[in-house]
């Protein structure tokens, strides 16, 4: 009997020497800013209400819909103020890449060993306890209705 057809197409090889692995290598997209997903769906969505208001042709494209869908559902704060103040939260931590915090923001993980896993390059950045305080704060501005 023959082997089932793959269900998914084969991933191209990486065109240059980035990594998000236990060493950062993010080419030339290393010190450029990161935003949450939160972050993004607040800035496309003001874009888009913009252009409406201003009554400019906003190309409602398939790919802008896919976008802001996958936004609203993977966004985890809803709110201007707490994506705010857990982007100031992040910031704090000169320590972490800009790309690093953005998935911490994203991630939103429970635990300081959750957080290391997915993201490796944290491990000698940032101790584990300063890490769980973080997680915890972040996860506090859970609660306020996002």
């Amino acid at each position: 009997m023959a082997a089932p057809a793959p269900t998914s197409r084969m991933r191209e090889p990486a065109q240059g020497d980035e990594e998000a692995a236990a060493e950062l290598r993010l080419g030339e997209f290393q010190d450029v800013d990161a935003l949450t997903h939160s972050e993004a769906a607040l800035v496309i969505g003001a874009l888009v209400t913009k252009r409406k208001n201003d009554r400019k042709n906003i190309n409602d494209t398939d790919m802008l819909t896919k976008t802001q869908d996958y936004l609203e559902h993977f966004a985890r704060f809803k709110r201007k103020e707490n994506v705010e103040a857990v982007e100031r939260l992040l910031s704090a931590h000169k320590e972490l890449a800009k790309f690093e915090r953005a998935q911490l923001g994203s991630l939103c993980c429970d635990t300081y060993e959750e957080a290391k896993t997915l993201i490796p390059s944290l491990t000698d950045k940032i101790t584990d306890e300063d890490l769980q305080e973080l997680l915890d704060e972040i996860t506090k501005l859970m609660g306020y209705g996002n």
